[in-house]
């Protein structure tokens, strides 16, 4: 039997800090007990920018194409995408299509923070 310790990868995976993981591999619901009081819900302060999100969750596959993503700002990579219509684009985004999950792995972004993330890698198109 025979192992295979590592292996070469094309992609490079930009650095995380120790509280960005933590964030990311957080619970994503919480059990509440009937009657049980409510935990206090924390504050999310606003929407995020495009670029913070691009940042935190696209950038792992967006800044080197990984498995045929569009790269930052790369009209090539685009202009096939945009030529369906930005409604069509934020769609694949939101629901995911061929190796991009839904959302991108930011399962908590909303809708208009997509769109944001979008608008920031096609901005210098």
């Amino acid at each position: 039997m025979a192992f295979v310790v590592g292996g070469a990868s094309a992609a490079v995976v930009p650095q995380q800090s120790t509280a960005d993981i933590k964030e990311r591999i957080a619970p994503v619901a919480q059990v509440r007990v009937a009657g049980a009081a409510p935990a206090a819900a924390a504050s999310s302060g606003g929407a995020r920018s495009g670029e913070a999100v691009y940042n935190k969750f696209c950038v792992a596959c967006h800044s080197s194409g990984v498995l045929g993503a569009p790269k930052l700002n790369n009209a090539a990579d685009w202009e096939p995408r945009l030529a369906q219509g930005m409604d069509t684009v934020l769609k694949h985004a939101i629901e995911g299509i061929n190796a991009m999950p839904p959302k991108g792995t930011c399962n908590d972004c909303s809708d208009e923070e997509i769109q944001a993330a979008i608008d920031f890698m096609i901005a210098e198109i």
